[in-house]
């Protein structure tokens, strides 16, 4: 094209000639806290069901193209049912037992093989070859929450494994409605501080979902519910000291709070839906089928805080505001 100047351009050196002194210093310097083929999984944690048979396994991880990597193989494992990420963390849900897995390179390098629920304790085991040996063994093994381990020596292309024993927690999901005034606060925030604030070594703070109900009249704005997800070995405490703080901070007369005690809270699913399309009278409230649900604040925001529960973590349904039949 007319008029277009053309220019040469100067790349700079990595490296100014005759600063080797300076970078041969600096690898003195540098290196990798801890043994580099080792990628240590911040925490592990794992909740059973009232009857033993079914475990969720929630392993928060530090790199996500290991954390995908096992999901896209592990669930070729009979053990393993289902895996799905959410937010930093991968959730697997086993069936108890224990499988012989057929390894193979590249195609199927890495699996949980066994899953038991004894007592108070979760015990789940892994197998790879290879780098899925390494995760399967000393990345697993020295986790956050692991009581104690058995693991193989790994690296380069061995099989090996380990079995890690976790504290066997309950699921405990909280509902808050209404904490706001049109002037001040907003639910979802208080929500989530106060789960911070009473997490502890017992109650792991695992999940906070924001869940959008039908747009009533008496709505400060956005017409939203939340529901925070713990793994606990304390209930109880977790529950009183959530109200407490909640009562303490609410702006509202109105906040409710409700607790679902259990695995599995779908049984609320119809509530909740009706939530979501219109107004619902406060004589609707469900008795949950199994596990427990519990009233623990009863403001008009008891309503939203119970449809909130259903929906942990399940942020697209969660999210979705209710425009008529589709």
């Amino acid at each position: 094209m007319a008029g277009r100047e053309t220019r040469k351009t100067e790349y700079p050196s990595i490296r100014a000639p005759g600063d080797e002194a300076s970078f041969n210093a600096l690898k003195e310097m540098q290196e990798i806290p801890g043994y580099p083929y080792v990628i240590r999984y911040p925490e592990i944690v794992a909740v059973a069901d009232e009857k033993d048979t079914k475990i969720e396994l929630i392993e928060f991880f530090d790199c996500i193209g290991g954390a995908m990597w096992s999901q896209h193989h592990y669930v070729q494992s009979p053990v393993v049912q289902s895996a799905r990420n959410v937010g930093s963390s991968m959730r697997y849900l086993l069936k108890p037992g224990t499988a012989d897995l057929a390894l193979q390179g590249s195609k199927f390098p890495a699996g949980i093989c066994s899953a038991e629920v004894k007592d108070n304790e979760i015990a789940v085991s892994y197998i790879g070859i290879g780098g899925g040996g390494v995760g399967a063994s000393d990345c697993r093994s020295f986790a956050g929450g692991v009581i104690r381990c058995l693991n193989d020596p790994s690296g380069g292309g061995k099989r090996a494994g380990s079995t890690i024993w976790l504290p066997r927690k309950q699921r405990i999901l909280i509902g808050v409605d209404d904490t706001d005034t049109p002037e001040k606060g907003a639910t979802w925030t208080l929500a989530h501080n106060i789960a911070r604030a009473v997490e502890d070594e017992a109650s792991r703070y695992l999940s906070h979902t924001i869940v959008q109900l039908f747009p009533v009249p008496y709505r400060t704005k956005n017409c939203v519910s939340i529901v925070c997800e713990f793994a606990s070995s304390s209930p109880r405490q977790l529950i009183d000291r959530f109200r407490v703080l909640l009562e303490k901070y609410t702006l509202s007369e109105e906040t409710g709070m409700a607790v679902f005690t259990g695995f599995d809270p779908s049984p609320l699913i119809p509530f909740a839906w009706m939530v979501k399309k219109g107004e619902v009278r406060r004589d609707l409230l469900p008795v949950a089928e199994e596990g427990h649900l519990e009233l623990i604040l009863e403001g008009r925001g008891i309503i939203g805080a119970v449809a909130a529960i259903p929906f942990y973590t399940r942020f697209e349904e969660a999210l979705s505001l209710w425009t008529g039949p589709d």
